[in-house]
């Protein structure tokens, strides 16, 4: 997909969901976090409906997330930080990306 002004081709993610499983709800979630998180960043966020336990996030062609390969499901965080570090790796996430290991250590909260 390209943005019209620039003739630049933004970024295309794909999830594959388990209509079997019962997984679109999921999908649909995630979907809705990236293009909440990435806006007009992303081209297009594609629901594709698969078979056979088949949970996979392809973001131009290169699979960041695999549901048997990876050990299930991805948390919101990893699946922003994953296509985060894709698409735009500069990118800071604010509050997904959590405050410094030091900074948690010294006051004892949990910030991720």
């Amino acid at each position: 997909m390209e943005e019209p002004s620039s003739g630049i081709a933004k970024p295309r993610v794909a999830i594959t969901y388990c209509t079997q499983c019962r997984w679109l709800l999921r999908a649909g979630w995630m979907a809705q976090e990236l293009l909440s998180t990435f806006g007009d960043s992303l081209g297009e966020v594609a629901l594709v409906p698969g078979r056979g336990g088949a949970f996979a996030i392809v973001v131009d062609g290169e699979t960041v997330w695999e549901r048997v390969r990876d050990g299930g499901f991805p948390d919101v965080k990893a699946l922003k930080q994953r296509v985060r570090d894709r698409i735009d790796p500069g990118r800071d996430l604010g509050h997904v990306d959590g405050a410094s290991a030091a900074g948690a250590a010294s006051d004892g909260q949990d910030r991720a």
